[in-house]
């Protein structure tokens, strides 16, 4: 049973910073990639950034690009989403995600992956 547990998200204001984490389990779970994505109220959820496990290779969004920074601790399981500058519109249900098949190139969109946190709320206030 591969399970993925976020946390860190809460209230901050406009132009605090925010660490999210992911915990990842599942005995013999061995993800290629790990993602972030979020999800505001009334659209669609939206790719953020994402990691591949064992390289370390990672893709980010245009919205994430020189203000969040994702990493991962292999020894803890567990991936990272640093936030800082933040702006109300990255105001969202943040979600985990998790795909063990390998790609070329490193997957962007929600139906790519395959295992899914429950997720985290980040509320940004102005």
């Amino acid at each position: 049973q591969v399970q993925l547990v976020e946390s860190g998200g809460g209230l901050v204001q406009a132009g605090g910073t925010l660490r999210l984490s992911c915990v990842v389990s599942g005995r013999t779970f061995n993800p290629y990639v790990l993602g972030w994505f979020r999800q505001a109220p009334g659209k669609e959820r939206e790719f953020v950034a994402a990691i591949t496990w064992i390289g370390g290779a990672t893709i980010n969004s245009d919205h994430a690009k020189g203000r969040f920074t994702i990493s991962r601790d292999y020894a803890k399981n567990t991936m990272y989403l640093q936030m800082s500058s933040l702006k109300p519109g990255d105001t969202a249900v943040y979600y985990c995600a998790a795909e063990s098949a390998y790609s070329t190139v490193i997957p962007t969109t929600d139906h790519e992956y395959d295992f899914w946190g429950q997720g985290t709320q980040v509320t940004v206030s102005s």
